[in-house]
């Protein structure tokens, strides 16, 4: 899979590792696209790579914006975008780990 995005320039690609943080997936793959069709063919592709991998269950939402493309092939989600929606939305602070860091001005 990340072949085929690779393949595809896609752009600032990051693999997160789900498991231990909740049931839904092992990984979630987040990439981002130049335009909508961009975003649109790396999930035609995608798409298809995962079927000719023998990927069954395969749900696919928001191929007719391309804005915001969800493939979900059961243990892994893919989340590709066009930036500025990436950037609105930030997923990856919503699943990457915060720093152990305390904050400032906190204490328990």
């Amino acid at each position: 899979m990340e072949t085929t995005l690779e393949d595809n320039k896609a752009e600032n690609a990051v693999v997160i590792e789900l498991a231990g943080k909740t049931e839904i997936a092992d990984f979630l793959v987040i990439a981002s696209g130049a335009s909508k069709r961009h975003v649109g063919a790396m999930a035609d592709h995608l798409q298809r790579s995962l079927k000719g991998m023998g990927v069954k269950r395969l749900a696919v939402e928001g191929n007719i914006q391309c804005d915001w493309v969800l493939i979900d092939a059961g243990d892994v989600i893919v989340h590709l975008f066009r930036p500025e929606v990436r950037e609105f939305y930030n997923l990856e602070k919503i699943w990457i780990a915060p720093s152990a860091e305390p904050l400032a001005g906190f204490s328990v």
